[in-house]
């Protein structure tokens, strides 16, 4: 495997655990803080000015300068579609339904990836990758079961949500060919702070920006770091890796939220998510191989080129 490939999925990796984390306590923070829309304003906003200072340290205002009304637009549709309308529906929804539900809802996501990569980015799914697909799926029921989905409007709000994220993935992979992965993450999260600070406007909730107490302000700036090595670590992985395994690999952060649930709340050892370990450790393994493969061929066929 070649080395950007490699930290690719081991980024992808890191997201996942990263995702899975921040789902577990994001769910405390939704009730803590009183509305979710002003709760997903603060933490996008936070991340996005981190990354506003990491543009700078890192010198990417030169690329800025650079960029043509065609990128803009492109930057400022991943803030739209990534960074804006789908976090209140999340948020929104995750105060309506459990933390697995939504976990297992949003790790549909590479399967929407999928049906769109393949058309639009002409990326390949072989019977390795589709292998992994159906084990990934069934990890996902055996973990959360069907009887945990009671598609209210919670459920649909993350559906829709997800939907959208897939659509931003297939943006996003276009936009990263010519862009650097944290000048497209600094934009997915400032110009969706705009779109999401519009609505707090247009709900009449700017009073509550500033009357946070300390234990709402920790579980506001929580979120907002994990969240900061989320955007980082995933569009990263994304400017390197195929978006359909990329998107794959992110499937186990609900093993992760139900870990920590299993951990701190339930307290009990659950048969289900150690099957569902097992599970996405085999599908894991086969996108691994799979990557393994395909650039090792990749590899071979650039050598005989040469020849």
């Amino acid at each position: 495997m070649n080395t950007k490939l490699k930290t690719a999925v081991w980024l992808a990796l890191g997201t996942a655990v990263i995702s899975g984390t921040n789902n577990f306590l994001t769910k405390f923070a939704v009730t803590v803080i009183p509305n979710p829309t002003v709760f997903t304003f603060l933490k996008n906003a936070i991340v996005g000015l981190f990354l506003i200072g990491l543009i700078l340290l890192f010198a990417r205002y030169k690329e800025i300068r650079q960029l043509q009304k065609n990128d803009w637009l492109k930057l400022a549709g991943i803030g739209i579609v990534g960074g804006g309308i789908p976090f209140i529906l999340y948020f929104t929804g995750l105060t309506m339904t459990t933390a697995v539900s939504a976990a297992i809802i949003h790790k549909t996501l590479f399967i929407w990836v999928a049906l769109l990569a393949v058309p639009i980015l002409k990326e390949r799914v072989g019977w390795i990758q589709g292998a992994a697909f159906v084990l990934l799926i069934a990890g996902n029921f055996v973990l959360g079961g069907l009887h945990s989905l009671a598609f209210g409007t919670g459920e649909m709000m993350i559906l829709a949500a997800t939907l959208l994220w897939a659509g931003e993935n297939i943006l996003a992979k276009h936009t990263l060919k010519n862009i650097s992965s944290l000048t497209v993450a600094g934009a997915r999260m400032v110009f969706g702070s705009v779109i999401i600070f519009i609505v707090v406007l247009f709900q009449g909730k700017t009073s509550l920006l500033t009357g946070l107490n300390g234990e709402q302000w920790f579980w506001t700036l929580l979120p907002s770091v994990l969240l900061l090595g989320y955007v980082v670590t995933w569009y990263t992985a994304l400017k390197h890796a195929p978006a359909t395994l990329v998107a794959s690999i992110l499937v186990p952060a609900t093993f992760i939220t139900s870990f920590l649930q299993m951990i701190f709340i339930d307290q009990a050892m659950n048969p289900e998510t150690l099957v569902t370990g097992v599970l996405y450790a085999l599908a894991i393994a086969l996108l691994v191989w799979q990557s393994l493969k395909v650039s090792s061929n990749a590899t071979a066929d650039a050598e005989r080129a040469h020849a």
